[in-house]
């Protein structure tokens, strides 16, 4: 059996930063995990000391915060700066990209709109920035009943799909008089799920590595599945199973933006042994 990696997978810039500045700072705290991968999340506090706090009251004991990727709410920040703690930023900067423009467009009377997913901690630091309560969907349905005014800017939760995004905006400027798009998905996100989908199409079964918790793994998922019915996504090499290869010709391989390239390696390397 053929194993195939997608053209494009993995670690994407804003995770790479995040990791080098955890194990820079080392014998620090994240406030929420650094990344949404528990494996990676593990190296960080057995080999660097990252603790991951999840309460603000976790902090209480460390003079050193890393903020997160997905970034945080700014109340908190506003919070944690009051406290003198030293604050080693690491949100992405395609996150942080979003925040600012929420932040703008509120002080300048448009009603926003998130395209993304309302829990997610990403898309709740980014509504934190508006002024005015600002609109969280994932479909247009949501938007049906509601008064948006005569002028709405819409910006995008960094990793969901642009095709999903794209009918949003398309709602919009049929009901809006004036209507500002930011396509804040980040490049990263758009290329991966593109080279999911291509290799998907080709592929007998498709394995997808990443935190079960992380948005744009399991939007990589939802791409090879519509492809490759089997198609399976996992977070360690333990969860394969022999059975999924049997009488396959080509598996493909994609991982989501925060799976570390050893994970990736180890999980190969399982598939080899599956396909002897």
């Amino acid at each position: 059996m053929e194993i195939r990696l997608a053209e494009n997978y993995g670690f994407c810039f804003g995770v790479k930063r995040a990791i080098e500045i955890a194990e820079e700072s080392r014998d620090a705290y994240t406030y929420g995990p650094l990344i949404h991968n528990t494996e990676e999340i593990n190296r960080l506090q057995d080999n660097f000391n990252v603790t991951t706090a999840h309460e603000m009251d976790e902090l209480d004991g460390t003079n050193r915060v890393i903020i997160r990727t997905h970034g945080i709410v700014k109340e908190e920040l506003r919070e944690l700066k009051k406290s003198g703690k030293e604050i080693i930023d690491a949100t992405c900067p395609f996150v942080t990209k979003p925040q600012e423009i929420v932040e703008e467009m509120s002080q300048a009377g448009y009603k926003v709109i998130i395209f993304g997913d309302e829990k997610h901690p990403e898309v709740k630091g980014v509504k934190s920035y508006a002024v005015n309560k600002p609109i969280v969907v994932l479909s247009t349905s949501e938007l049906e009943d509601l008064y948006l005014g005569p002028k709405v800017a819409v910006v995008a939760q960094t990793t969901r799909k642009v095709k999903e995004f794209m009918k949003v905006v398309d709602y919009l400027v049929e009901r809006v008089k004036e209507v500002r798009v930011f396509n804040t998905i980040c490049n990263a996100t758009f290329e991966n799920q593109e080279a999911a989908d291509k290799l998907s199409k080709e592929a007998d079964v498709m394995i997808v590595i990443g935190g079960k918790n992380s948005s744009n793994t399991k939007q990589l998922f939802s791409i090879v599945q519509n492809n490759c019915p089997d198609s399976y996504h996992i977070e360690v090499p333990e969860e394969l199973e022999a059975s999924w290869f049997a009488g396959k010709k080509l598996c493909g391989v994609t991982a989501g933006a925060s799976t570390p390239d050893w994970i990736i390696q180890n999980v190969i390397e399982k598939i080899r042994k599956f396909s002897v």
